[in-house]
């Protein structure tokens, strides 16, 4: 069942599933992010890398060349046109064991063509966000550090998973910054 927002302020306050959390939306003059009705609209930090092919690297999962991105931090960012970046979130999560929470891009950004990527934030998982963001178009796209990127929503499950993020020590765990792609070594 998709949880509201009595128990996602219930739970931020009392398990700090959302550091620093933001108890209502906020908007003036900004995209925006905070507590919504079922959901938690989260915001980019300013910290991105940057898709670019200077070197003619190719992307492979198992074996990525960092040089394919170029660090930046700043109050926006600039996504080059049919590219992406990486970027994190402000917030850190510590999500419950029994709770799966789904991101989805914000309508905003999809009116723009830009797409946003997250992956299932898994029960017991925490860190902060690595989020992906595509521009689509053939122009350049901006986003804004500080701003809301995506919203959360929370499934709660009526039992526990038997085996959670933590318990199976995934390699994603308690991340900080924008982390790239990990490949378990042999």
């Amino acid at each position: 069942m998709i949880k509201s927002d009595a128990w996602i302020r219930r739970t931020c306050l009392e398990k700090k599933m959302i550091e620093p959390f933001v108890d209502r939306q906020e908007a003036a003059g900004k995209i925006s992010y905070g507590l919504s009705s079922y959901g938690y609209d989260i915001r980019l930090a300013d910290e991105y890398k940057i898709f670019t092919n200077v070197y003619g690297a190719v992307v492979d999962p198992k074996a990525f060349d960092p040089k394919a991105f170029v660090d930046y931090r700043g109050p926006f960012c600039v996504v080059p046109p049919n590219s992406f970046a990486l970027a994190r979130s402000v917030e850190y999560f510590r999500i419950p064991r029994n709770v799966l929470a789904i991101c989805l891009g914000k309508s905003t950004f999809a009116r723009c063509g830009i797409i946003v990527n997250v992956t299932p934030l898994e029960p017991e998982w925490e860190g902060y966000l690595t989020i992906e963001i595509s521009n689509t178009t053939p122009l350049p796209a901006k986003v804004y550090s500080g701003e809301g990127i995506a919203q959360l929503l929370f499934l709660e499950s009526d039992e526990v998973c038997q085996t959670s993020y933590a318990d199976r020590k995934g390699k994603y765990q308690s991340q900080v910054g924008v982390v790239g792609p990990k490949i378990i070594a042999r």
